[in-house]
């Protein structure tokens, strides 16, 4: 049997699947807000506020617990990385809700709701990977599903883009719809990120 000298911090495991689940209750009220008309996305965006003000709570309390921490479960490094590449996708997508409000933007293109719905799928894949690295299980299977869906979200990104350009003749709406495409562009990749955290760590600790 194996044993430690000195405990190690295993909250740690914890407080990342608490930032992750947050992420993707997030990444759902994203979806709702673009299903709704303008006037009825405030609820919506003060929900993701909300959910990134506590995930930031939860990214200090990592911090900090990393400074007091003699030994911890992983790398210091990766458990930096780690909740940073996390709580990065929650301000993402924090951004894009803000910005739907202020352009006071109308009735939501295809290609954005299938953006929004590739990103819903990436951060419940990264929940699921995040969750399951204290004990190991299946790690990898989701870290090679999220890659997979960020390659699938990018394909929806130009084709959505090229349709945004052929079809939007007013040049400021234009304007503000490519900054939400390409937030939404910026999630997908975020979340990749953590993804390729989570298989590193999964491979040094296999």
């Amino acid at each position: 049997m194996s044993f430690h000298l000195l405990p190690r911090e295993e909250e740690f495991f914890d407080l990342f699947v608490e930032v992750a689940k947050r992420t993707n209750e997030a990444a759902g009220k994203l979806r709702e807000l673009f299903d709704v008309s303008a006037e009825r996305r405030t609820p919506m965006v003060e929900a993701i506020k909300r959910l990134e003000h506590e995930c930031d709570q939860v990214t200090h309390e990592v911090v900090n617990r990393l400074d007091r921490t003699f030994i911890t479960p992983l790398d210091r490094e990766d458990i930096h990385q780690l909740i940073s590449d996390l709580d990065d996708v929650m301000d993402v997508i924090d951004g894009t809700a803000r910005r739907a409000q202020i352009f006071r933007l109308g009735n939501a293109p295809a290609g954005i709701k299938l953006l929004v719905e590739a990103v819903g799928k990436i951060t419940a894949v990264n929940e699921q990977a995040v969750s399951r690295l204290k004990k190991g299980d299946d790690v990898m299977k989701y870290c090679v599903e999220a890659k997979s869906l960020e390659e699938e979200g990018d394909a929806i990104y130009h084709e959505a883009l090229g349709q945004l350009f052929e079809n939007e003749k007013n040049a400021i709406e234009l304007v503000k719809w490519k900054e939400i495409y390409d937030n939404l562009e910026r999630t997908l990749d975020e979340a990749e990120d953590v993804a390729n955290v989570v298989e590193s760590i999964a491979l040094k600790h296999a």
